[in-house]
């Protein structure tokens, strides 16, 4: 009942009292992502969603498009600059991911929607992640994120879905409220960064 019926009322509530609230922050910040990053202040890329429908996810950009010589991008930890690291840190850069909600790619809470691409490399138990629209946070999110390797994250995806309740989701976002404050967990950089799920199995087999 909660799963098909209220989690989705309470998702759009939620993202249109976030707007109302942060619109001046989101005006904020999109202009200083103008002046200090350049166009496009939005950064779009394609996630898979629920039953792995294609669907654009909107952040704000955190890194220029810096180019050497040839005309190729610069490694990601030269383009990312203390601005949009401190963007990342204090998950600022999320906030246009509110629009997402609305449109019903994305809940609030639930398995944190990654590239189009890791698709060909789940276990069937694993693509359970699919089930639920996926989520701004989740339980791998608040038990180690980056700092999990690819099973325990995964695996927690697969628990959230089994068992989604409004319990587990507000101790999910009580718990992402306190990390987001204390800036703990957070990959502002490439410091944390994971190895790539298609070349970490694909290297395992």
């Amino acid at each position: 009942m909660y799963e098909k019926y209220i989690k989705r009322a309470l998702d759009i509530i939620a993202a249109l009292i976030g707007l109302i609230l942060f619109g001046w922050l989101l005006a904020i910040v999109a202009v200083l992502v103008k002046i200090k990053l350049g166009s496009p202040v939005l950064f779009t890329q394609e996630r898979p969603g629920k039953d792995e429908k294609i669907f654009k996810l909107y952040k704000f950009r955190t890194m220029t498009d810096q180019k050497d010589q040839e005309g190729n991008l610069l490694p990601d930890q030269v383009r990312l600059t203390r601005f949009g690291k401190l963007l990342r840190s204090t998950s600022l850069d999320e906030l246009p991911s509110l629009l997402n909600i609305l449109k019903g790619d994305l809940s609030l809470v639930g398995p944190r929607p990654l590239l189009v691409r890791y698709l060909l490399y789940y276990r069937d138990e694993e693509r359970l992640r699919h089930s639920v629209r996926p989520g701004l946070t989740g339980l791998a999110q608040v038990n180690g994120r980056n700092h999990l390797n690819w099973d325990q994250r995964l695996g927690l995806d697969v628990t959230y879905v089994k068992e989604c309740s409004f319990l587990l989701d507000f101790k999910i976002l009580f718990k992402t409220f306190v990390k987001v404050i204390k800036r703990s967990d957070i990959a502002s950089g490439t410091e944390l960064m994971m190895k790539d799920l298609d070349v970490e199995r694909q290297n395992s087999h």
